[in-house]
């Protein structure tokens, strides 16, 4: 099954249309998707990787415009729209929590962690830097530096060792699944005993 799943994954993102659904997947995990761009972005750069800088550009730009969004999401429609989404993924408490013990320092961090790892998520920052009242162009700044560099780093890591880690997945696909299984089961254990 797995096998299947990435043999379908690396075919999409060797079709003319992967760019199209790449910038739809940046810009509403920004705002209100869950799943990342990297999971379509990584293997479309492992499928192309002389297209690696051009699907960073992509990535970048629609993840901002849907910063922007969420943003816009906080700021004017917290109560009919955002609320409902964060409710919608389990994140509302998380956010209220993150709301209450946050200063604008605290916030441009967690614009920071948000846009280099998705800690914590980026639509939870975007929609609280939107209703903590942000400045909006400090918001965008932040974005376009953290978003950017995650996508063209990653982009200028697979460029160069792109066919050594896709021939290292294809190999190691199971073990590589179960370890990803493990410790996504030891960081919720963790969080569980620490609550």
């Amino acid at each position: 099954m797995l096998r299947g799943l990435y043999d379908w994954t690396m075919a999409l993102a060797r079709r003319k249309t992967a760019v199209w659904w790449l910038a739809i997947v940046a810009f509403v995990e920004s705002s209100v998707f869950l799943v990342p761009a990297d999971v379509l972005f990584l293997p479309m750069v492992l499928a192309k990787p002389h297209r690696a800088m051009h699907y960073a550009f992509v990535a970048t730009l629609f993840s901002v415009l849907g910063g922007i969004a969420g943003w816009f999401l906080g700021h004017y429609a917290f109560e009919s729209i955002a609320r409902p989404v964060l409710e919608f993924y389990g994140k509302l408490h998380a956010f209220e929590e993150l709301q209450a013990t946050v200063n604008y320092e605290t916030i441009v961090l967690l614009l920071i962690t948000s846009g280099l790892a998705h800690l914590p998520p980026i639509k939870v920052v975007t929609i609280l830097s939107g209703a903590a009242n942000i400045s909006l162009s400090l918001f965008i700044i932040s974005a376009v530096i953290t978003r950017g560099a995650r996508f063209f780093i990653l982009a200028g890591l697979l460029q160069k060792y792109g066919e050594d880690i896709r021939h290292f997945i294809e190999k190691r696909l199971g073990l590589i699944s179960a370890m990803a299984a493990a410790a996504l089961i030891a960081v919720y254990a963790a969080y569980v005993f620490l609550k």
